[in-house]
């Protein structure tokens, strides 16, 4: 399965939601309030936010009202173009630095794919050519360092972990001093992730902080907040917690298989203006793709030869 086939198998939900709608418009080819309802809707129902859903709706209502031209299968080239606009600068690339090894540390809630994409990322890195060592550092949850470590078995990965309830960040401490022994391009840091105990997570996670930069003034490097499709706009108010906390430097959007709502990335781009590096689009380890606008529009709507501008 190719790419862009994924993306749109991982984006179908919403993407079905959204064009169901816009094709009621192009099939009348006019518009009327009860259409834009139902392209209201679609927005909300598929997590795109209230700003995105009234930005969107704006744009529709006064083109129409405007260009005599305007006829209801341009009202889904102007959400496209509308939603480009939005997510301008989302993409971003993870680059090999100088000083090198560069830490990584994803961060997330229980259950956001966090270990699975930490190994899947290790997995990429390396075959890239970089020299990855992993770090298991949710040592508050054994199964945890379990899946790790069998990820790291199946990979062919280099993994340092310590014992159950043992300190994080004395295990990151020995996952850097590791990966600079070795001479590794990157140290992962997967991370504990238990929100319940939002205060105890979050000194855990200076503390790691405090830890690394001891051994590495710039360390973490890199901080992405690794959160689950499925969960919609909650998604967003675990950025927000995590960005103030920790601050984030990026976004890795997980388990885009086919039942989540994708607009949820574009809320949590948009609040925060967090680059979207890498989303989930399936089970294997190439299923960890860079996260690319024009997939992710082609995949919501239906294709079109041009837009317009907005």
């Amino acid at each position: 399965m190719g790419i862009f086939s994924k993306f749109k198998r991982g984006l179908q939900k919403g993407a079905q939601t959204i064009q169901g709608a816009f094709a009621s418009v192009t099939g009348s080819g006019k518009l009327d309030e009860d259409s834009l309802l139902q392209i209201e809707e679609a927005f909300y129902e598929s997590d795109f936010g209230v700003e995105t859903t009234e930005e969107i709706l704006d744009a529709i209502r006064e083109a129409y009202r405007t260009e005599k031209e305007f006829r209801g299968e341009d009202a889904g080239v102007l959400a496209r173009t509308v939603l480009r606009r939005t997510l301008a600068g989302s993409e971003a690339e993870l680059k090999r630095g100088e000083d090198l090894p560069e830490v990584l540390c994803l961060i997330g809630v229980n259950g956001s794919g966090k270990t699975t994409t930490c190994a899947k990322l290790a997995y990429r890195l390396k075959t890239e050519g970089s020299k990855v060592v992993l770090g298991a550092c949710d040592t508050f949850r054994a199964a945890a360092t379990e899946q790790l470590k069998s990820w790291a078995d199946r990979l062919d990965l280099e993994i340092v972990t310590g014992h159950h309830g043992a300190d994080s960040a004395a295990v990151a401490f020995d996952a850097y001093s590791a990966g600079e022994s070795r001479g590794s391009d990157f140290v992962l840091i997967d991370t504990a992730g238990r929100l319940h105990v939002k205060d105890n997570l979050m000194d855990e996670l200076a503390k790691m902080r405090r830890v690394l930069q001891k051994r590495k003034e710039h360390a973490p490097h890199h901080s992405w907040l690794v959160i689950d499709g499925s969960t919609g706009t909650n998604g967003l108010e675990q950025a927000k917690v995590f960005h103030q906390k920790f601050g984030l430097t990026g976004l890795v959007v997980t388990k885009l298989d086919g039942t989540a709502k994708g607009g949820a990335l574009v809320s949590i781009y948009r609040e925060l203006g967090l680059p979207i590096y890498f989303i989930g689009l399936g089970e294997s380890p190439e299923d960890l793709q860079p996260f690319s606008i024009e997939y992710y529009l082609d995949s919501i709507f239906p294709p079109l030869v041009a837009e317009t501008s907005a």
